[in-house]
């Protein structure tokens, strides 16, 4: 028996790359969304973000005109915190700090109705460590989507050992409201999807470092060998390499275990500042037309 979706308003703290994407499907969805950053700055970027994608799904054919407006004038905007009171579930897309998280829920814990849910977007942080912060565990979640999240379908709900049945049902019958393939996860660090692909890319690097082969030989032959659509170091570039290095200092932290170290040859990129495709350079400049292999 499925449960009754109770939910209409969604509350989304951060408004970049993720946090746009999450009040983009929400606000398509149906639900009214609030959105929430730290300044006029940051809020007024999330904002060109979102009508930006909205437009572009115009131009696809994959939207109407009319739909599009109508999922815009669902959203409002709000540099304050407050703003989240009313809330019937508020999601968290902000930096990858559990200190700014657990700062942000406690403020939250004490605004929001008993009967909001609270749902954290992190991807290697534990969601136990951002319940424990607050008056309700029992009513917290994680729901981890992917980038980019108008196109990716699958969510991780994640449920902790104090998450309530009701809880989970709940932000599971929501993820499927979006129009997204939820799947429940435990709380360990990196759920199911990071667990498993972070030490694959990190295994590709320390491979790298043994001289196995290069750069373009190992993307085209998991490319080309495995059926891939792109090589571990391409997707390095996209995932960042910074916040590759982040999570895998995380996990690391969590299990103890040395497939999850950052090898050293991570850590010297980011110190060069090659964060990815964001940055430009990487493994690959991405300058050209066509990314480059770069030196390592």
């Amino acid at each position: 028996m499925e449960a009754k979706l109770d939910i209409k308003t969604v509350g989304v703290v951060g408004c970049g790359l993720m946090g746009s994407g999450i009040a983009e499907i929400a606000a398509k969805s149906g639900f009214d969304v609030v959105v929430r950053e730290v300044d006029a700055g940051a809020l007024e970027a999330g904002e060109k973000r979102i009508r930006k994608s909205l437009d572009k799904a115009v131009e696809k054919e994959k939207l109407s005109a009319e739909d599009r407006d109508a999922a815009w004038s669902r959203l409002s905007f709000t540099t304050e915190v407050p703003g989240l009171a009313g809330c019937d579930i508020v999601i968290e897309a902000i930096v990858e700090s559990l200190e700014a998280k657990n700062e942000l829920f406690t403020e939250l814990d004490g605004l929001c109705g008993e009967g909001t849910i609270f749902a954290s977007n992190t991807s290697s942080l534990t969601i136990t460590d951002m319940a424990a912060a607050t008056q309700r565990p029992d009513r917290f979640v994680g729901l981890h989507f992917f980038n980019p999240v108008p196109v990716m379908k699958l969510v991780e709900v994640v449920r902790t050992i104090a998450t309530s049945g009701e809880t989970f049902d709940r932000a599971f019958a929501f993820a499927k409201a979006l129009g997204k393939v939820p799947i429940a996860a435990k709380d360990n660090s990196g759920f199911v999807v990071n667990l498993l692909l972070v030490p694959y890319m990190l295994d590709a690097i320390r491979q790298l470092e043994r001289g196995v082969a290069s750069v373009e030989d190992i993307d085209t032959g998991m490319q080309l060998g495995c059926g891939y659509p792109m090589g571990p170091f391409v997707l390095c570039d996209f995932v960042g390499i910074d916040t590759l290095y982040r999570i895998s200092e995380i996990m690391f932290e969590e299990y103890r275990e040395e497939r999850y170290a950052p090898p050293p040859l991570l850590k010297r990129i980011v110190t060069m500042g090659r964060f990815g495709r964001k940055s430009g350079k990487g493994f690959y400049d991405w300058s050209g037309d066509k990314p480059v292999a770069l030196p390592v």
